[in-house]
């Protein structure tokens, strides 16, 4: 059975694991690369990855770079102005290879328009309410999937949802939720099982302080 980790402990084997030789734009790498193998059914689909701030934002820029290698067909919307510093090296891939980026509120999107929508918005580290324009997007996110059959790829976890304690109060119900790294505690608990459909992880190389390497 995979290790069930809480989000301090996962902030550390990320932490860790960078200080050990794995750069950070690796592992944001291999997450994406994780997402985009745990779906077989890209093709032939209309996607759009809906990128926060953060990492885990970067993780969706750097999915859509791989969607694009792949010839699929892959829009971006962003929901910030702001990137980490990997997530910004990431959607600039996605720009030099001409993948459509969207900004919330400055340019008008369809999600009933896509069959497959996947969330990056707010990662693990997450606690509280979402705030807007997330709130607003959680809902149309939600409303697609319920209206129109879209399928609903969270990545790592789904926005809005508590990594250790599994509450939300507004959050994103997912078909699909890959975890990356390590399976965590909010994954079993409180509103998850209402939010989370199937639920995957996927091994990227990170690893727990106490864990030797393997390399």
């Amino acid at each position: 059975m995979d290790k069930i980790i809480s989000v301090a402990q996962m902030r550390a084997a990320d932490q860790y694991t960078i200080a050990n030789g794995t750069p950070s734009k690796e592992l944001m790498r291999r997450a994406a690369q994780g997402v985009f193998d745990s779906f077989s059914s890209w093709a032939g689909k209309r996607t759009l990855i809906v990128c926060g701030s953060g990492n885990n934002g970067g993780d969706g820029y750097a999915l859509a770079s791989i969607m694009k290698d792949h010839e699929l067909d892959v829009t971006v919307l962003r929901v910030s102005n702001k990137f980490s510093e990997d997530g910004d090296y990431y959607y600039q891939a996605c720009l030099r290879k001409e993948v459509p980026v969207l900004l919330y509120g400055t340019d008008p999107v369809d999600f009933c328009g896509y069959q497959v929508i996947v969330d990056c918005m707010l990662g693990t580290g997450f606690s509280g309410i979402p705030r807007e324009p997330i709130a607003t997007v959680i809902g149309k996110i939600n409303a697609a999937r319920e209206q129109a059959n879209a399928f609903v790829i969270s990545v790592d976890i789904n926005s809005g949802m508590n990594g250790d304690t599994g509450e939300a109060e507004i959050a994103i119900i997912s078909d699909l939720t890959v975890s990356i790294g390590f399976l965590k505690h909010g994954f079993f608990q409180g509103k998850a099982p209402e939010l989370i459909g199937a639920l995957v992880n996927v091994d990227i190389g990170i690893r727990l302080p106490e864990q030797p390497s393997e390399y």
